[in-house]
């Protein structure tokens, strides 16, 4: 007999993922855990049962549902978080479990924008030209070491913690957590003299004001394109579609 309650993992991190934990925990018939990376020191906590810290790859992401009766999986991990959503689309389809992956839109090139797309950290490395002189990095702590050996550029890296690797030897670090201003953007690309962004197309609302100020101030963007999702990955885009996809898995009608 099926049982009256469906347990969800959530894998979380974002704001989505927080919005979602929200308006899961509203619905009958719904047992939501989400679990976060753990990559970040002080984390905006979603509603609900949270685990914090990695599960071991495949096999121990897999052992992980069996063990806590996990019926679906929702990837509402960060867009660049490619692994993550690899292990997840791989551990339920071995426990024949439905996934969803949930990602918001990327940003889209608009008129004014002077992007260079590029398809990683190293390839955004290499395009950085001579006169490239100062550098607003807003990549996450990560990916830094990428730039490590570009030594004839001045790098402004912007993270919410300390990155742990080697930094650049012409660095400023900011720990700051956004969403920050079209205004602060501005004030900061002027005050550091910024020749160009580099940043990942990680897309939403909540970072896109230093996309609105690089237009006005007409500075070049090197944009990172975001990893492909699994092959066969069932997607959507708002969390309304995602609590849409939860009630349909759990046998639910939309009230």
């Amino acid at each position: 007999m099926r049982r009256a309650v469906l347990r969800v993992l959530i894998l979380g991190g974002t704001g989505e993922a927080r919005e979602l934990a929200r308006a899961a925990s509203e619905e009958r018939g719904l047992d939501i855990v989400s679990s976060l990376a753990g990559r970040v020191a002080n984390p905006r906590l979603p509603v609900g049962a949270v685990r914090v810290g990695g599960f071991g790859g495949v096999e121990g992401l897999r052992t992980w549902l069996r063990e806590n009766a996990i019926d679906a999986v929702v990837d509402a991990t960060h867009p660049f978080a490619a692994q993550v959503s690899a292990h997840a689309a791989t551990a339920a389809a071995e426990l024949d479990l439905p996934v969803l992956h949930l990602r918001r839109p990327e940003w889209v090139r608009r008129g004014g924008d002077l992007w260079t797309r590029v398809p990683d950290l190293a390839a955004a490395a290499a395009a950085l030209s001579p006169r490239d002189h100062n550098v607003l990095l807003t990549i996450g702590r990560q990916g830094v070491g990428a730039f490590v050996g570009r030594t004839g550029h001045r790098f402004v890296i912007r993270s919410i913690d300390a990155p742990t690797v080697p930094l650049p030897p012409r660095s400023t670090l900011l720990l700051a957590r956004g969403p920050f201003t079209f205004d602060e953007e501005l004030v900061l690309m002027s005050r550091h003299r910024i020749d160009v962004l580099v940043t990942k197309n990680s897309g939403g609302e909540q970072t896109e004001a230093k996309i609105f100020a690089a237009r006005t101030a007409g500075l070049p963007v090197i944009m990172i394109d975001r990893p492909p999702l699994p092959a066969g990955a069932v997607t959507v885009a708002e969390v309304a579609a995602a609590i849409d996809w939860l009630r349909a898995a759990a046998g639910h009608r939309v009230r």
